[in-house]
Parts: structure tokens; sequence; C-alpha cells
């Protein structure tokens, strides 16, 4: 069930989505808040969850892993073996960012991102194939990006 979040509450997610280093002085003056008070609320939001991790965005590829891949995962058989399994192996593998389970004709969707198309093979490819239950794989490699949100439009759900 979704938290019920003030106006308040919204500008802080807001400029914390902005800018996480935004000091808590700035966040309290922007809010028009007391410092204590912005503190209290931005410490509640963490502890229910609202706000995960304060984070840093990267630039991937001026950092050298010029490739990005999405890669759909099917499993065969689809059992509770098969996918634990599944999930503990991809979450060892560092150069899978993201990993969500699907509803529809697939049952994953990853996010890789490697300095080349060599060591894309070499360390996801040949990493995924070594696991056991996955039946089926396709890659797409990322041409272009052109449009990479991270911001929760919470503005527009109230």
């Amino acid at each position: 069930m979704p938290i019920s979040l003030d106006h308040i509450d919204k500008k802080i997610l807001l400029l914390l989505e902005q800018d996480s280093s935004i000091s808590n002085l700035e966040l309290s003056k922007a809010v028009g808040l007391s410092p204590s008070a912005c503190l209290a609320r931005t410490k509640n939001l963490v502890e229910k969850g609202v706000i995960r991790r304060f984070t840093t965005l990267l630039d991937e590829k001026k950092l050298g892993f010029g490739i990005t891949a999405f890669i759909t995962i099917n499993l065969a058989p689809y059992n509770r073996k098969n996918i634990d399994n599944f999930i503990e192996e991809v979450k060892k593998l560092p150069y899978i960012l993201e990993c969500y389970t699907l509803m529809g004709s697939k049952d994953y969707l990853l996010k890789a991102v490697a300095p080349s198309i060599e060591i894309y093979k070499e360390n996801v490819i040949n990493a995924l194939v070594s696991i056991p239950g996955i039946s089926s794989m396709e890659t797409s490699i990322v041409v272009s990006t052109e449009k990479r949100e991270l911001m929760v439009p919470i503005s527009n759900n109230t």
C-alpha cells in the first residue's frame, strides 16, 4: 500500500532526487522548515522505506563501459529450485546492474554493462550460460539512449 505524503514530503523527495548531496540546511530552506524538522522528516522517509538510499548517478560511458545490453531469460523448468539458483547466481555477477522478474513470454529481464563486446561475452554471456535451468536467452545491445530518467514522478501521483 502506498505511503501518504504531504506536499512538504513530496518537495523533499523531489529536491533529494535532483541532488542527493544537498545539505540539510539548504533542503530545509527550500521547503520552508527548520533544519531539525526537515531532518526529522527526511529520517522518517528513510525509516518508512520511501528513500532506499542516497546515491550518485555515474556515467557508464565516461567510465569506459561502452556496452549496455538488455538480456531476456526463460527458465525451464520454471520451478522454485531453478528460480532461486538463477537469482542467486545473477546477484554474483558485477556486470549485471539490474534484474527484473517478468510476467509474459519472458521470465527475466537483465541490464548489463561492459567495457567491450569481448568482456561482455566473457563475463556476462559465458557466466549466464553456465547457470542451470536457463532454456533461452536473448541479448539486445543498446545503440543509443533516448531517455533515462530515474526520478519517480510523485507530483503526478496525487
